[in-house]
């Protein structure tokens, strides 16, 4: 059966999963291209396969095929891939080692770059901050590159949960461009957290008084600052070594 109306109930649904109160209440998220759509499958994670009528692709899941104008009307990009899916959420798992905490990340595009590359420099977990971007926004999906299938992210109030991780024997530290050590000089204690803060703001006052101490990234003077997911990717290279 190919799905052609924009009008059918199961295209209705499809469409409504890109507004973050459905995926939430779904428990599921959509998805975009083949290679993402394959991390997702590999993972165990791919619910439905959605394909353009004049594709041909196969995998061993549930699968929707459409015509182009139902393609158009489910995806969010200007020129929609011919491969989509359904995944379910991701489940929490336990958390080990080298941890990321992000609080209050704003800009996809930001959280995505940077769930690469924590899965890149073999961070374990990541903690974002309740009032961080959602997770399965479509843009956070696609800058991710699906890395977001290969790493444990947590979502958590980082006011209750950073004491939590100070108990597990964590040494925490927030990021600050004016006060702080240089990332370099930093003890790779096993059991450690970084944390990332707000793209305009940084990390509030209240978390991070939370923190044992401040890490900063050494620059030439003629650069005030870094972009978040640039910093945290250099930050991130300097811990793994």
């Amino acid at each position: 059966m190919i799905y052609t109306s924009i009008e059918n109930e199961k295209i209705k649904y499809l469409k409504k999963l890109s507004i973050k109160k459905y995926r939430d209440h779904e428990d599921v998220f959509l998805i975009e291209g083949e290679h993402i759509v394959l991390e997702a499958y590999k993972k165990g994670l791919l619910k439905t396969l959605i394909i353009k009528d004049t594709t041909e692709f196969y995998l061993d899941v549930d699968t929707v095929i459409v015509s182009e104008k139902v393609l158009k009307y489910i995806s969010e990009l200007d020129t929609p891939q011919s491969i989509m899916g359904v995944c379910y959420k991701l489940k929490e798992k336990e958390i080990t080692e080298k941890i990321l905490v992000l609080s209050d990340i704003q800009d996809p595009g930001n959280l995505g770059t940077i769930i690469r590359s924590a899965v890149a420099f073999n961070i374990n977990t990541i903690i974002l901050s309740s009032s961080t971007v959602d997770l399965y926004n479509s843009k956070v999906i696609r800058a991710s590159q699906g890395m977001i299938f290969s790493i444990n992210i947590l979502i958590k109030d980082l006011k209750t949960y950073l004491p939590y991780l100070k108990n597990q024997g964590y040494i925490i530290y927030g990021t600050d461009v004016n006060n702080g050590q240089d990332i370099k000089s930093v003890e790779k204690n096993k059991k450690l957290a970084i944390i990332v803060g707000n793209e305009g703001n940084g990390i509030s006052d209240e978390v991070k008084s939370l923190a044992d101490g401040n890490i900063y990234i050494k620059t030439n003077e003629n650069c005030e600052s870094l972009n978040v997911a640039v910093a945290t990717s250099i930050i991130l290279y300097e811990i793994d070594k």
